[in-house]
């Protein structure tokens, strides 16, 4: 698995997630106060009520509120869930512990939130902890739910998914032989991520095909180029970034310096999936001089975070565009919205995922925890980035893809959902196509995303190519 994907946040002592795949650590440009404790004391006192409902249901079922009494305060509610949790344990047809009653009561609870939200029980959260601390085996996508049903953001360059053809926006209806319909993100990255060189299957629902078919993919271990770079004509430097790691900013600059002086720059964040917030702010931070970057904004004070430029800009000035797509997201989109709030760079390319909220991952205790939204993400300008994604100021569809029209389905969650419950009922009726994985046989990634062939047949790019050579000619 590539959260938004997220495997550290720099050198701070607040926790995050940028991304489904990582807790990460971030160093804020201006420090909030600290409220990390009290954040505990808070998830600790609400286990403490909920303990206390437990023991005390009698009492609390006498203390239910009258019919002229308000209902929506703290203690109907509680009674009402208490008393709820009491009728299932009587009265459902299968014996359940309290134990399981919770466990199926919180998951619900934060799974209804929002798509980013979740409960973690004592394997997720060991499982969390393996892919920011350990080595595992994955596909090399990150995915998200999108109009309700379980979404590619992007396949990484030269992963098992990208090797294997999938892409951007695909649908995964089935992993294996388990249908993804009210599947959760964490559920499906659990049976995703496996022993490396072991075989996983998924059905893909994607626009451009008439039918579901199959795709047999290899987990391996991930490892990724997140910088490439390139000089193009006329003095351009053309970077590429895959994802935000923790060495994004300075393998760019290393970039830029191979280069020497550019005239022009275009920046390209396609299929970037994101990942850490303090390398996405220092990016940008080498071409904006001046003003906020980005803003973070939730209910409580204390997350109320902005992000501004340093003044340093390096590469303050020099003509840029921007290259985004639909598996542009998280990061990728608060680089490139800020670019171009800040009139700094021509975007160009399709419009943006649209992933700009934050995470937390709290510990309930030593064994569980939970990953609740605390904030967004807002851009320059004010606007956000949620369920809105970074709209280009130049639409450009890629060359090589049909233009079937908006760059997701253009129907509601309910009716996504039906219609992937009939695409389900077909296939077990006849078996869908195995489609040919069109694996890639690269020299290397670099190799292959710098190819002069590639770059030509590219359309975007060499629309954001021709559109640097023209604000250098107008600069002159």
């Amino acid at each position: 698995m590539s959260s938004l994907k997220p495997k550290q946040l720099g050198g701070g002592k607040r926790e995050k997630i940028v991304s489904l795949r990582q807790i990460s650590h971030f160093k804020p440009l201006r420090k909030p106060t600290k409220v990390k404790n009290k954040k505990f004391m808070a998830l600790g006192a609400l286990s403490a009520v909920f303990a206390g409902l437990f023991i005390y249901n009698t009492s609390l079922n006498a203390l239910q509120p009258s019919g002229d009494a308000p209902q929506d305060t703290k203690l109907a509610s509680f009674a009402k869930f208490t008393k709820v949790v009491g009728t299932i344990q009587k009265y459902y047809v299968d014996e359940l512990t309290i134990e399981d009653i919770i466990k199926k009561s919180l998951q619900g609870l934060l799974a209804n939130l929002d798509a980013h939200s979740g409960y973690l029980d004592e394997k997720q959260y060991k499982d969390l902890k393996v892919e920011t601390e350990g080595e595992f085996g994955g596909l090399g996508i990150t995915v998200g739910m999108k109009n309700g049903a379980l979404t590619v953001i992007a396949p990484i360059e030269g992963t098992p998914a990208y090797k294997a053809g999938i892409q951007s926006g695909d649908i995964i209806l089935k992993i294996n032989d388990k249908s993804t319909i009210n599947m959760t993100i964490d559920e499906a990255v659990n049976i995703m991520r496996g022993k490396p060189k072991t075989k996983i299957e998924l059905t893909i629902v994607r626009k451009s095909e008439a039918k579901p078919f199959k795709t047999a993919i290899i987990r391996d271990i991930i490892n990724i180029q997140s910088v490439y770079g390139k000089r193009l004509d006329g003095d351009i430097a053309y970077i590429r970034v895959t994802s935000f790691d923790k060495k994004v900013v300075d393998s760019v600059k290393k970039e830029l310096e191979k280069i020497k002086n550019p005239k022009g720059i275009v920046l390209d964040l396609r299929n970037n999936p994101g990942g850490l917030l303090d390398q996405a702010v220092g990016l940008t931070d080498m071409f904006v001089e001046k003003g906020i970057i980005v803003s973070q904004k939730g209910r409580v004070a204390d997350e109320n975070i902005v992000y501004d430029a340093s003044g340093k800009a390096e590469y303050k000035g020099i003509p840029m565009t921007v290259l985004i797509n639909g598996g542009s997201a998280s990061a990728s989109e608060i680089v490139s919205g800020s670019l171009q709030d800040n009139k700094r760079a021509v975007v160009v390319g399709e419009k943006s995922f649209g992933k700009g909220s934050v995470q937390v991952v709290l510990p309930i205790d030593k064994n569980d925890a939970i990953r609740l939204t605390i904030a967004r993400y807002y851009l320059p300008s004010g606007r956000t980035i949620q369920a809105v994604g970074v709209t280009p100021d130049v639409p450009v569809m890629a060359g090589i893809v049909k233009d079937n029209g908006d760059d997701n389905f253009s129907v509601k969650e309910a009716d996504l959902k039906q219609h992937l419950a009939g695409e389900l009922e077909k296939l077990e009726k006849e078996k869908p196509a195995d489609k040919p994985t069109g694996e890639k046989t690269m020299k290397s990634k670099k190799e292959e995303a710098l190819s002069d062939e590639n770059m030509a047949k590219d359309l975007q790019l060499q629309t954001a190519l021709g559109i640097v050579k023209a604000l250098i000619i107008t600069k002159k």
